[in-house]
């Protein structure tokens, strides 16, 4: 266990760490930032997780639908979710020219976040939900160990917002259909995730359900920071 004693972290950045169990005693944390997968934090004494779920639901009421077992729920829940990524490519695309590939504190641009999309479909959606074993759309971008690994996927890639947009409604169209006729016996039933070595390698096992929720959620926390970003990117000191 590492233990820091009487340090100064003014200004520090936590990328990708595992905090879980940590410890804070007598800290001063002010202007501070959280964004990442918290429960029970507690905060002098206090729980504040359910807080922060119910604000999040009320702001974002299709959380709830994403929750949800419910086939039509599901449905509205993506309904929604693509109408905003519409009106978000659309912000976007009223904003100074290159802004789709403009990246904020060391985030994806919204290009890339599109990209990622595109791969959580194809490793998700298409090989977890449906069971195929087709290979990945060479623009979609995963973790770094899954893009040295995966010969299918092309690291160098730079793709037009053009370019993802049409792959998305493509992938966008495949879900929509495959939700008009799920059932919640078939949402229940064991994914039939490819018995391969191939992303996600931890996904065996999971129902329908889960395998659909980790798109649903996706969809949506991304979405949510590429909105956040391109606010950033709308100000006067980020978008000289």
């Amino acid at each position: 266990m590492r233990r820091f004693d009487d340090e100064d972290l003014t200004g520090a950045e936590f990328r990708e760490c595992d905090l879980s169990r940590v410890r804070m005693v007598g800290v001063v944390m002010q202007d501070a930032e959280i964004d990442g997968l918290v429960t029970n934090l507690v905060v002098n004494g206090v729980d504040v997780m359910p807080y922060v779920e119910a604000e999040l639901d009320r702001r974002h009421p299709v959380r709830v639908l994403i929750r949800s077992d419910r086939p039509d729920d599901l449905r509205e829940a993506w309904r929604r979710l693509q109408d905003d990524w519409a009106r978000t490519a659309e912000r976007v695309r009223a904003m100074p020219g290159g802004s789709e590939h403009r990246g904020v504190d060391g985030e994806w641009s919204m290009v890339q976040t599109l990209r990622h999309l595109v791969f959580v479909h194809d490793s998700w959606f298409r090989r977890c939900v449906l069971g195929l074993t087709e290979p990945f759309t060479a623009f979609g971008l995963g973790p770094d160990d899954v893009m040295e690994r995966e010969d299918d996927l092309d690291p160098s890639a730079q793709p037009r917002l053009d370019e993802v947009l049409a792959v998305r409604r493509r992938q966008g169209a495949e879900v929509e259909a495959w939700l008009a006729g799920v059932t919640p016996d078939r949402l229940a039933q064991v994914a039939p995730v490819p018995d391969d070595d191939r992303w996600p390698p931890y996904a065996a096992g999971r129902t329908v359900r889960q395998c659909l929720g980790t798109v649903l959620n996706e969809e949506w926390a991304h979405h949510g920071f590429c909105v956040r970003d391109l606010d950033k990117l709308g100000r006067p000191t980020l978008s000289r």
